[in-house]
């Protein structure tokens, strides 16, 4: 079966492929456009493998919400430059991951891969090494996080972050202008100041165990008796849990306050109960090994 220019140009369309290699899939198929896509997608599922070894810590940490704001999540999508992490074909392979996640509700990244990938025929697995292919990096699915009830998120520097926040409050609270820009200012917060847990409360034993055996062992080396030392452990304890715990921490847009006398100021204000229940902030490539370049050997390999 012969092909056409007009052939190799439709296969690129339908696969991001390059030219030539479309016209080897068609010259490989004897001009079969269905068999030619399965020669590329083989191909492809061959090239991934090569590339899966290759160092993603760059990439996209993004947050979202159905639109009725009863699900969020927060996905995290490595790639391995900054570069591919601004591909708008990248960009939307990140939302049908979350938007998957919002949908399926998978319990682990291996059961996300299996799931069919939202708005295609496709698993995400699929899709992923469809995404190799096309894009040309190594991508790699790295985490998701996702929360029911009444969600809100945030998004900062173009995917260099994205936080959920999960609140307990009613319905008609929920759906008025003032909690939505309430809780904007509590996913900022949880953004700009890095608190680990909601409150004290949450903050494992084992934790404020350990806390407290260095702080008393740094004001004993200082000299002070046992009975004095307890009383300033417990003050510095305070202080501890106030640079941990969301509810603790001085308000970013108010100092004088704690988020957790905002969130209480709000609630009044609105006539209900507002309970922060849970977040969640991922920043993009934290604790990844970065990928160093050597410009000089990239340049002498370009040469070659």
């Amino acid at each position: 079966m012969a092909f056409t220019a007009k052939d190799v140009a439709a296969l690129r369309e339908k696969t991001g492929c390059g030219m030539m290699d479309c016209k080897k899939a068609l010259t490989a198929t004897d001009g079969d456009m269905d068999a030619a896509l399965d020669f590329l997608r083989e191909k492809g599922l061959a090239a991934a493998e090569k590339k899966a070894g290759r160092i993603a810590a760059e990439g996209v940490a993004h947050a979202c919400t159905n639109e009725d704001g009863t699900v969020g999540v927060v996905v995290e999508v490595n790639a391995e430059t900054d570069f591919v992490a601004k591909n708008d074909d990248f960009k939307a392979f990140v939302q049908t991951v979350a938007d998957t996640v919002i949908k399926e509700n998978p319990a682990d990244v291996e059961a996300l891969l299996a799931c069919k990938a939202a708005g295609t025929e496709q698993t995400v697995a699929e899709l992923l090494q469809e995404k190799i292919l096309t894009i040309g990096e190594n991508i790699k699915i790295r985490r998701f996080i996702r929360y029911e009830g009444h969600v809100v998120t945030y998004n900062h520097g173009a995917g260099r972050m994205g936080v959920a926040v999960q609140f307990d409050t009613t319905p008609e609270i929920a759906a008025k202008p003032e909690f939505h820009e309430y809780a904007k200012d509590v996913a900022m917060q949880v953004a700009a100041l890095v608190p680990q847990y909601v409150d004290e409360a949450n903050v494992p034993e084992e934790i404020v165990a350990h806390e407290k055996k260095i702080l008393t062992e740094q004001i004993i080396n200082d000299g002070k008796p046992a009975n004095i030392a307890e009383k300033i452990v417990t003050g510095r304890l305070n202080k501890f849990f106030k640079e941990i715990c969301l509810v603790d921490q001085p308000f970013v847009k108010d100092g004088d306050i704690t988020v957790k006398q905002y969130t209480e100021k709000t609630a009044k204000a609105l006539g209900g109960d507002i309970k922060i229940v849970a977040f969640t902030r991922y920043e993009k490539g934290e604790g990844l090994e970065k990928r160093e370049d050597n410009f000089a050997d990239e340049v002498a390999s370009m040469i070659k």
